[in-house]
């Protein structure tokens, strides 16, 4: 069985985010086998897709994310890796859409190689503060939203790009504070740069300490962005270590996540 590693949201190797990505021909085994897979890849994600036919809600894949630990309701990186793979191989042309735990996903293959993802946006509501939250962070914190259940963070929004850059935040007392973790943003600081805001996402409940770059949290910095800046189409730069760059649309209810992906690795699956 052949796995692939895919960086996604970015156009050379070794940057954007890894994913682990495994085609099934039929159905998927076990979840313990998934699992047992994802913490042997032991990246942020790890998608496992299978072929549906008949499906009555017209998806073409059934697909599945699973960290180290746990199995996830959305992921996006992993969602481009894997429309990636089935692109570049010709497995798929066009559009491919995949039934999800959290609904019908599509991607849309472009001709300069970039892929962009239908996703629901996320439903942000103001929140106050959580006790320690500052403390956790190490620096105070403007404005913070909720993201919903299929996301499951806290957006904070703080004083500015250069605030982000140089967070250092006691990422265990972070996974007190939401389900999944902490999207932390603010402005860009140069927007002739190439990107509207900034972002890094800490999601230690689900074993990623800071994530590369994350699409599922794009779907909560997009409106929040849209909103402040007046503008659907926005470019978001998430400024972990490896960097990434997420083009955001926002379309009501869906968001759209535009970014390219290079394949890294092609091997076999022996176990």
């Amino acid at each position: 069985m052949r796995i692939r590693i895919v960086d996604a949201f970015t156009d050379r190797p070794f940057a954007g985010n890894p994913a682990g990505v495994v085609l099934f021909d039929g159905a998927f085994p076990e979840d313990d086998r998934l699992q047992k897979i994802a913490a042997e890849v032991n990246l942020s994600e790890t998608a496992f897709a299978r072929p549906l036919t008949g499906s009555p809600q017209g998806a073409d894949w059934a697909l599945r994310w699973f960290t180290p630990l746990t199995e996830v309701d959305m992921c996006g990186h992993a969602t481009l890796a894997t429309a990636h793979v089935l692109h570049s191989t010709g497995t798929a042309t066009g559009t491919v859409r995949f039934a999800a735990r959290c609904g019908i996903l599509s991607a849309t293959a472009h001709e300069d190689g970039s892929i962009t993802l239908d996703f629901p946006t996320a439903p942000l509501t103001p929140a106050a503060l959580p006790d320690g939250a500052a403390e956790a962070l190490g620096t105070e914190v403007r404005s913070v939203q909720d993201t919903g259940p299929h996301i499951g963070d806290l957006l904070v929004e703080l004083a500015d790009e250069k605030t982000v850059r140089a967070l250092t935040p006691d990422v265990r007392a972070l996974g007190r504070l939401s389900r999944r973790g902490v999207i932390a943003t603010a402005p860009a600081e140069d927007p002739s740069r190439g990107y509207d805001y900034v972002s890094r996402c800490f999601f230690p409940n689900v074993g990623i300490d800071e994530d590369p770059v994350t699409g599922s949290a794009h779907t909560a910095l997009a409106p929040f962005w849209s909103g402040r800046l007046g503008r659907d189409d926005l470019t978001g730069l998430q400024a972990s270590a490896r960097t990434g760059l997420v083009r955001t649309g926002l379309r009501a209810d869906r968001t759209l996540l535009t970014g390219s992906a290079v394949t890294v690795i092609d091997g076999e699956l022996l176990a």
